[in-house]
């Protein structure tokens, strides 16, 4: 997709142009609308390392050419059909912003997932102020979903390897090649491997070589195969 920037924003010359323009004005009405707590951003899933490309309001401290954030990437892992639009869920900014947040996905005339819509309302002020505006702040909580926002593709990957090498409570030189491919596992189904480097990454913090990375991640695909087929 070639893109050229003017006014801040990425122009499309393609036939997708249509939908990110109505998506960015769109950005821009809803953030007129609510004003300065609110922001909207769209997202262009072509490449997901700079994938925004119109921020409307600032909430977050992200830039265009921000990458895209943990949520939605562990979304596209995801088989088309199944990727859903998530409504009216909570997250926090690097600055303690508590915020309730929507992300739209958008579908081109195949239906395939192009970008996205994501809606950030800051909502600090009004869990200060109480009671009488708890229906204007009701969280869904069936299930907990976070969202982390970042500056650079790095902070995406270190992130998330990060936080799963942590969780395993156990230093990568004391892992055994279980704990490893564990690790690769759990990385692999939140998109990890979506985004450039990332293979690298993975492998300097796991302290093998990025080809002990492809066999770890050829034997969890092939795992993976091996569990659906036996659940047909």
């Amino acid at each position: 997709m070639k893109t050229d920037t003017k006014g801040g924003r990425f122009f499309m010359e393609t036939s997708s142009k249509v939908i990110f323009d109505l998506a960015m004005r769109t950005a821009d009405m809803i953030v007129n609308m609510f004003g300065d707590r609110c922001e909207v951003a769209v997202h262009d899933f072509s490449d997901l390392q700079h994938s925004l490309i119109h921020i409307a309001g600032n909430i977050t401290g992200r830039k265009i050419g921000s990458p895209i954030t943990d949520l939605v990437l562990n979304e596209l892992t995801k088989k088309q059909e199944d990727v859903a639009d998530i409504p009216n869920y909570k997250t926090q900014s690097k600055q303690g912003k508590v915020m309730k947040s929507a992300t739209v996905f958008l579908r081109d005339n195949n239906d395939k997932i192009i970008g996205a819509l994501c809606m950030n309302y800051d909502i600090s002020l009004f869990i200060e102020l109480g009671g009488e505006i708890d229906q204007f702040i009701n969280i869904q909580q069936e299930k907990q979903t976070t969202e982390t926002f970042f500056n650079s593709v790095q902070d995406v990957i270190h992130e998330m390897v990060d936080q799963v090498i942590f969780d395993h409570k156990k230093a990568p030189s004391e892992m055994i090649i279980d704990e490893k491919v564990d690790c690769v596992r759990i990385l692999d189904e939140k998109g990890v491997f979506l985004i450039k480097g990332a293979t690298e990454y993975v492998a300097h913090m796991l302290g093998v070589s990025k080809f002990t990375i492809y066999n770890y991640l050829h034997k969890v695909r092939t795992m993976n195969e091996y569990q659906l087929e036996g659940k047909k």
